[in-house]
This record gives C-alpha cells, sequence and structure tokens, in this order.
C-alpha cells in the first residue's frame, strides 16, 4: 500500500485561508504593539482631561466655584435630594481630584469608580440625550475599574492593583 498525501478540500490553500493568515499576523502584531499599559495610559490620561477641564468651568483660581456654577446646578443641572449649592462644590472637587490621580495613576479604579459614578448620575439625571458621549466615557473608565492604571502608574509603583 502505497502512502500518499491526500489534501482534503477543506483544509487546502485558498486564497481565503492566505487572506485570514495574513490579517491574523497582523492582529498578533497589533496585540504585541498596542498593550493593556498602553490601553490603560490613554485611557487615563483621556478620561481624566474630560472631566478636569469640564471641573475647570466651574471654578475661578484654584478651586473657588462660581457663582455660575451654583447657578448651573440651581437651573439645568437640578439634581434631586442634593442642594445644588452642595452639589457644586461635590462637582468641582471630584472633577478637580479624580482626574489627578488618574494621570497620576494612582488609586486609579477607585477613581474610574468615581468618575463612573457620576457619570451615571449626569445620564440618568441631568443629559438621558447624551447617551452616546456618556457611553464612551463609560467604556473607558469600566476598562480601568476592571484592569487597573498599566505599568506606567503610581499604583504600579506602590504595588496596588
Amino acid at each position: 500500500m502505497s502512502a500518499h498525501h491526500v489534501t482534503s478540500p477543506v483544509l487546502a490553500d485558498t486564497p481565503a485561508q492566505g487572506l485570514r493568515a495574513r490579517w491574523n499576523h497582523a492582529a498578533e502584531l497589533l496585540s504585541r504593539l498596542i498593550t493593556h499599559d498602553l490601553l490603560a495610559a490613554a485611557a487615563r490620561l483621556s478620561i481624566a482631561a474630560i472631566f478636569f477641564l469640564s471641573g475647570r468651568t466651574k471654578v475661578e483660581g484654584f478651586l473657588t466655584l462660581t457663582p455660575g456654577a451654583i447657578d448651573l446646578f440651581r437651573t439645568e443641572y437640578k439634581l434631586p435630594l442634593v442642594p445644588p449649592e452642595i452639589a457644586a462644590h461635590l462637582a468641582a472637587y471630584a472633577e478637580h481630584l479624580f482626574p489627578v490621580l488618574l494621570v497620576l495613576g494612582l488609586a486609579t479604579r477607585l477613581s474610574a469608580l468615581a468618575l463612573l459614578g457620576m457619570t451615571l448620575v449626569i445620564q440618568v439625571f441631568v443629559y438621558p440625550d447624551a447617551w452616546p458621549t456618556h457611553l464612551s466615557w463609560a467604556a473607558l473608565l469600566l476598562y480601568l475599574a476592571g484592569r487597573g492604571a498599566g505599568r506606567l502608574s503610581l499604583d504600579r509603583l506602590l504595588r496596588l492593583r
């Protein structure tokens, strides 16, 4: 009995298999180049900028709340259960503290969860029609809460997960 090499039609090299192999090779290369550390740093910096810049619109100088910020919480935001004077202060302080912590990569998971909570409040009580924006913020914050700050962080230096 002679041994013949039989190639199954399903397993034969086809243009589609060559394309799949090239695609998978490119995907593997991207996976090696775009690491968790890079993604986490980009997520931390981008979401921190959004919240920090929002916080800066509510204050003058270092952290002096503007009358316009309190008025915004009184007339437009109208959060339930929290007086506008307190809500404006809490939002302004949170929008400064947690972004700075994210940039430093310190208490990253806590900071991400705090800003995720703010995002949910904004979505539910303030701007419910802005869900595409809030969903993109939530995706970044969930990634950070779930995976952490990465190597380029104080969390890593302090061995905090």
